[in-house]
C-alpha cells in the first residue's frame, strides 16, 4: 500500500513538473519593434544588437524587429539626417504591415528621435497597433538647438548641419533636413507653427486639431517616457517629457502647456497610462541593468524579475556595462 501511495505521489509530481514546463514553453510575449536614432543604423551590433539580445535572453521566443529605412544599413544611416519625416513614417507602416508577426500588436522601443518617429507612427498610422510605447531621450516638445555631431568624422552629420545654416525654416531646409522638423525656436512661436513642417502638425498645435492623433495615443496601454539624467544632446533634456522653453528661456512643464491642458493629443486621458522616468547618465548612455529592470520586465514581460535568472546575459559584470547607443538623437 506504501509502495502504491508513493508511485501515485511521483507520478502527480511528475504531471505537474510537466504541465509547468509546458506552461513556461508556452509562454508567449508581444513582438518588440526598435527605432534607433541620429546617426545609428537598425544592425548596429553595439547598439540595436545589444538590445535585440538582451530581449531575447531574457524573454526566450520573443520576436525582436529592429526598423530600417532604405534597402540597406548605409541609407538607412543617412535617412537619420536626410528626407521627411512623414514619409519616412509612411514607408514605415508599410514595413511593419508587411510582418505577419506583428498583426496582432506589438511593443515599441523608441531611441531619440526613433521615439519621436515611433510616437508619430501611433498617431499616424497604428497599423499594426502599438501596445506599448517607449521612449528614451525622444525630443516630443521639439529642440531650441540642433543636436551637435558625436562622431566628427560623420560626414552626412557634418553635411546635415552645413545644410541648417542655410535657414532651419526655409522650404528647402525644412523639407531635406530631420532636425529641421523638429526644431522650436522659443523665441518665434509664430514662424515656428508657420514654416515647421513636421512638429506643430504632429503635437496638435495648429488650430485645425487632428482627433485621430489624439484618439490613437490615448488608446495605447501604456506610454513611457524616459529623460536622461545628463542629458547636453537634446536641449532641453527635458523634452523627453514634452517639456519646453517658453520666449524666455524658462522651462515649461508638459502639464502648464495648453497642449496638455486642452488634451490636443490625449495624454490627459492616458492618466496613470502616461509615465515618466529618469535614466541616469548622458544621452544614449543605457546600461543593460536599466533595461532589465526598467524597461523589460515591467513592461515587455509585464512581471518582476524571476529570483534566479538562468542566461548569462544578465551576469553582474554585463548588468553593470554602461553601454552608449550610437545614435544621438
Amino acid at each position: 500500500m506504501l509502495a502504491y501511495t508513493r508511485a501515485a505521489v511521483v507520478i502527480v509530481i511528475a504531471c505537474y513538473a510537466l504541465n509547468l514546463i509546458r506552461s513556461i514553453e508556452a509562454k508567449a510575449y508581444l513582438p518588440v519593434v526598435l527605432w534607433h536614432g541620429m546617426g545609428d543604423n537598425c544592425c548596429n551590433p553595439e547598439s540595436m544588437g545589444r538590445v535585440v539580445d538582451l530581449i531575447q535572453a531574457l524573454l526566450p521566443g520573443t520576436f525582436v524587429h529592429s526598423i530600417r529605412v532604405g534597402e540597406n544599413v548605409k541609407e538607412d544611416h543617412d535617412a537619420g539626417f536626410f528626407g521627411q519625416i512623414h514619409s519616412q513614417v509612411e514607408y514605415v507602416c508599410d514595413q511593419l504591415q508587411a510582418i505577419p508577426e506583428l498583426a496582432g500588436g506589438f511593443n515599441a522601443i523608441g531611441f531619440s528621435q526613433g521615439g519621436l518617429f515611433f510616437r508619430a507612427y501611433v498617431e499616424q498610422c497604428n497599423r499594426p497597433p502599438v501596445r506599448r510605447l517607449i521612449t528614451f531621450g525622444s525630443p516630443h516638445g521639439g529642440v531650441a538647438d540642433i543636436p551637435n555631431c558625436m562622431n566628427p568624422n560623420d560626414l552626412t552629420c557634418r553635411l546635415m548641419r552645413s545644410a541648417v545654416r542655410y535657414g532651419v525654416y526655409s522650404s528647402y531646409v525644412q523639407h531635406r533636413v530631420v532636425q529641421a522638423q523638429y526644431y522650436k525656436d522659443p523665441r518665434n512661436r509664430q514662424v515656428y507653427l508657420e514654416r515647421n513642417v513636421f512638429l506643430p502638425r504632429l503635437n496638435n498645435e495648429l488650430p485645425t486639431k487632428n482627433s485621430t492623433y489624439s484618439d490613437h495615443l490615448s488608446g495605447l496601454d501604456l506610454f513611457a517616457m524616459v529623460r536622461f539624467t545628463e542629458d547636453t544632446m537634446v536641449k532641453p533634456s527635458e523634452t523627453a517629457w514634452f517639456w519646453t522653453y517658453n520666449a524666455d528661456w524658462g522651462l515649461v512643464p508638459l502639464e502648464e502647456q495648453d497642449l496638455y491642458r486642452g488634451d490636443w493629443l490625449g495624454l490627459q486621458k492616458l492618466g496613470a497610462r502616461l509615465q515618466f522616468l529618469e535614466c541616469p547618465g548622458q544621452h544614449m548612455e543605457i546600461s543593460n541593468a536599466f533595461l532589465e529592470d526598467q524597461i523589460i520586465w515591467p513592461y515587455l514581460a509585464f512581471e518582476n524579475p524571476p529570483a534566479t535568472v538562468l542566461t548569462g546575459a544578465t551576469n553582474d559584470t554585463a548588468r553593470s556595462a554602461r553601454g552608449r547607443l550610437i545614435h544621438q538623437s
